[in-house]
């Protein structure tokens, strides 16, 4: 990418799942970042890059937050670099330091994709911390709990470190861009919605998605991402009105009708559609158990 910012795709063994994943690497002032080396059964893909690029000290290492995608490798690239120092937000430390709980969840909610991703190794607990191991780093460290409680952006230089908080940006056949939401379940509107508006405060010229590449039309970016999730939300309580149970594929296809950030989905390669379909209705599972409970929170209020 140049002037010291590069990223790493780590493409995994399953369909679609090619350009999705990636991790950056980011030089400056005699330091190294790596931010969200990525699952486990690609560290060896980092490794190499680190290597090629003659970096032989990884100084931090900055997650966005702890799903395996992202922080999934963190112990394995502890272990070729002992050196750095991890930064990652105070909830998500002790999952790190043990991952059963994490590594247990994970399988219940992902699956095979668990598997594909691997196991995690601990981080020992010297080695990790949060805001005060980067005093002197010249780095903002922004909350933005939308995507996960812990989730945080990192800004250096302009350069915004997004990872979620925006959603996934997916390389269109046509050199556009198309933009997905990320809402796992548990979704929280009030939340998400926060998180994008302060995300979309920040002053930067170039944004490092975590899924997948870099923007330099920040901005709009984030425009699109706040109409999306609105639209989204509308279509869900739409859905949810008619009273239909479990309606996410119905929800899915009334979506893609309506929503112009996926106006080009259909001229996507099939795998890429079959990857993007699991997690869309991912995320739709998620604001739909967001509305239902609304409601029946709602229907139980005094009056």
């Amino acid at each position: 990418m140049g002037n010291g910012l590069y990223l790493v795709d780590l493409d995994q063994e399953l369909t679609g799942f090619r350009q999705f994943i990636s991790s950056w690497i980011y030089q400056r002032d005699g330091a190294n970042y790596v931010v969200d080396p990525g699952p486990s059964s690609t560290i060896h893909l980092l490794v190499e890059a680190l290597q090629k690029l003659d970096i032989h000290q990884v100084h931090y290492i900055l997650l966005t937050h702890i799903h395996l995608d992202h922080a999934g490798g963190t112990g394995h690239l502890l272990q070729a670099f002992p050196q750095a120092r991890v930064i990652c937000h105070p909830k998500g430390i002790p999952h790190l330091i043990d991952p059963t709980k994490l590594w247990r969840g994970s399988l219940n909610v992902l699956g095979k994709i668990a598997k594909t991703y691997g196991r995690l190794k601990p981080v020992p607990a010297p080695a990790i911390g949060y805001k005060e191991l980067l005093e002197g780093q010249r780095i903002d460290v922004v909350e933005t709990p939308g995507h996960a409680s812990h989730h945080v952006s990192y800004v250096m230089d302009g350069i915004l470190f997004a990872g979620e908080v925006a959603g996934v940006s997916i390389n269109g056949e046509q050199n556009d861009h198309l933009l997905r939401i990320a809402t796992p379940p548990k979704f929280i509107y009030e939340i998400y919605e926060a998180s994008l508006q302060k995300a979309s405060r920040i002053e930067a010229e170039k944004m490092c998605f975590g899924h997948y590449g870099m923007r330099t039309d920040v901005k709009d970016v984030f425009a699109r991402a706040k109409d999306q999730l609105q639209l989204w939300m509308d279509i869900v309580r739409k859905h949810y009105a008619r009273g239909s149970d479990r309606p996410e594929q119905a929800i899915y296809n009334d979506i893609l009708q309506h929503d112009p950030a996926l106006s080009s989905f259909h001229q996507l390669p099939p795998d890429i559609r079959q990857r993007e379909h699991y997690f869309c209705l991912n995320s739709i599972k998620g604001m739909y158990e967001y509305v239902k409970e609304k409601d029946k929170t709602a229907s139980f209020s005094p009056a």
